[in-house]
């Protein structure tokens, strides 16, 4: 399973008014640490379906919704419940290290 990926378009839908906890990874193409911290996040979602969305956010297609949530430094996740940001996590990581970050949302 791949996560999916939201845009300005959709993300209204798919992450504010989403029920349950939704990650987002703000991510771009030429972003070497974006791309291995993604089949983490796929393993994560596999993993725990019922538990947490992860969706995809390309801040080079959707400038505005990075600087609106103040993306300096990517990859960077933010978790969001019930339409605000729960958690910000900085940085490519390790699974357990992400694990540890989520254990609130999937533990």
């Amino acid at each position: 399973m791949t996560a999916k990926s939201t845009t300005s378009a959709t993300f209204e839908q798919d992450v504010l008014q989403a029920e349950g906890p939704v990650l987002v990874d703000f991510w771009a193409e030429w972003c070497g640490p974006c791309r291995m911290v993604s089949p983490v996040l796929d393993q994560i979602q596999s993993e725990h379906p019922d538990k947490i969305t992860i969706l995809k956010l390309n801040v080079d297609e959707n400038p505005d919704l990075a600087m609106k949530y103040q993306i300096t430094s990517i990859p960077a996740m933010k978790v969001f419940n019930k339409g605000a940001v729960e958690t910000t996590i900085i940085g490519a990581k390790p699974k357990f290290a992400l694990e540890q970050d989520l254990a609130a949302y999937i533990g």
